[in-house]
């Protein structure tokens, strides 16, 4: 009679991981498409400033617009999934998503194309905080890397496909049709999501927390040595990123005075490496742990903008486009990982949040810094941002020595030493 209920259990538990397996699969879909959404928009600066007949560094604000509003929402998106649970908020989220990516479509100038982008930004944010927190919800911090690297999968594909789809396919159907097609591809989406909402966890906060339970929260996690660390290297490490990529299309068309399909197709490396390589470097994670990773990664990344100081064939820089992607898989889904546990399980929601606010400010103002360097040219502009990039690997090594792999019981030990020591 016990073998027979141990043999239940344990089927009970493979098909329970079955479903999990599943849901998070769609979850990746949609923060795929999220970032596909959010990465079409870059190489087709320099067409929508011809279409809207104003300067690319005009028209550029639409990428901060979408960053930092998609930033500032987050917060929020975390804070009400702890008290009203995942899969409403994130419903909620997705379907406003889905219209205002649909009416942006309908934008007759660069100021409402701005508008219109800024309100999908809050719109979006509530998807991929609340996917990292569902990970750290439903496994233990040991099996997250994997979890992880496949949502990162997903999102760098939504990367590689957008940043080249946007460029090749708008000749021939026009940039309208590439924002409704995302918004009948995420109702899709939303509709085969609507048969796992079960699997959610249920709220783990009783109510609201007021503002000085927020922000007593935000304390919190920034207490710690590991909380403080992490989180400066998840804004610096975007400034990087969204600086450089942001500004490829029209990098490509000054320096090698490519035409749209073909700017895309230079762009398509980027997301490739973590299309492919981000399941393995997520159980590498797991099995390895972080220190050996993460300093390389930003490593990389510095020598990938190095590369592209130089007049080099196109061949090279399309290279070098590969590496600077290869550098953010090695990086910020880490960071993820770490993030998922600093905080309690009653407030997940709200560290996951925190994270990708952190996260997605770093890409508004680093798209926004980098426009406005661009005033001294772009070998310099590069020269800047990898430098300093530069220095925050070689740091990254005393840094994260301590992120080997761990037990949560042990990991939880070092976090009360360094509370103590503080």
């Amino acid at each position: 009679m016990a073998d027979r209920r141990v043999h239940v259990e344990e089927a009970n538990r493979k098909q329970r991981l079955k479903q999990h397996h599943r849901l998070f699969l769609w979850l990746s879909l949609a923060a795929g498409l999220i970032f596909l959404q959010g990465y079409m928009i870059a190489p087709l600066i320099p067409r929508l400033a011809e279409i809207f007949q104003v300067p690319e560094q005009e028209i550029g604000f639409i990428v901060p617009a979408y960053m930092l509003a998609y930033a500032l929402a987050a917060l929020f998106y975390g804070i009400l999934s702890d008290r009203f649970g995942r899969w409403p908020v994130m419903r909620a989220s997705v379907c406003i998503f889905i219209i205002c990516t649909a009416l942006t479509a309908t934008a007759q100038s660069a100021s409402q194309m701005v508008l219109w982008r800024l309100l999908t930004g809050l719109g979006a944010s509530g998807v991929i905080p609340l996917t990292f927190a569902l990970i750290g919800d439903l496994f233990p911090f040991r099996e997250r890397g994997q979890m992880l690297g496949m949502v990162f999968a997903y999102m760098e594909g939504g990367m590689a496909f957008g940043s080249a789809g946007g460029a090749i396919l708008e000749p021939f159907i026009g940039w309208q049709i590439l924002f409704v097609g995302t918004a009948i591809a995420a109702a899709i989406i939303l509709w085969r999501l609507h048969r796992y909402e079960a699997l959610f966890d249920t709220p783990q906060a009783e109510s609201l927390h007021s503002i000085r339970q927020v922000f007593a929260g935000y304390r919190s996690v920034l207490s710690t040595w590991r909380g403080k660390r992490t989180y400066i290297y998840v804004f610096l490490n975007a400034i990087f990123h969204s600086g450089v990529y942001t500004w490829l299309g029209l990098y490509l068309l000054q320096r090698y005075n490519l035409g749209e399909a073909r700017i895309g197709l230079a762009i398509f490396g980027y997301g490739i490496p973590g299309l492919i390589f981000s399941p393995m470097i997520g159980k590498a994670v797991d099995r390895w742990g972080r220190r050996w990773l993460i300093p390389p990664g930003l490593g990389i990344a510095a020598l990938a903008g190095f590369m592209m100081i130089f007049q080099i064939p196109l061949t090279l820089t399309t290279t070098a486009i590969l590496i600077l992607s290869l550098g953010y898989d090695l990086t910020q889904p880490l960071f993820a990982g770490i993030v998922t546990d600093l905080g309690s399980a009653r407030s997940l929601g709200q560290t996951m949040g925190f994270k990708v606010f952190t996260l997605f400010t770093g890409f508004g103002i680093g798209s926004f810094l980098f426009g406005e360097a661009l005033r001294w040219g772009f070998g310099s502009t590069l020269a800047i941002f990898s430098t300093i990039q530069l220095l925050a690997a070689f740091a990254a090594i005393p840094l994260f020595r301590s992120e080997a792999p761990k037990e949560e019981a042990e990991i939880k030990a070092a976090e009360a030493w360094d509370e103590q020591e503080e």
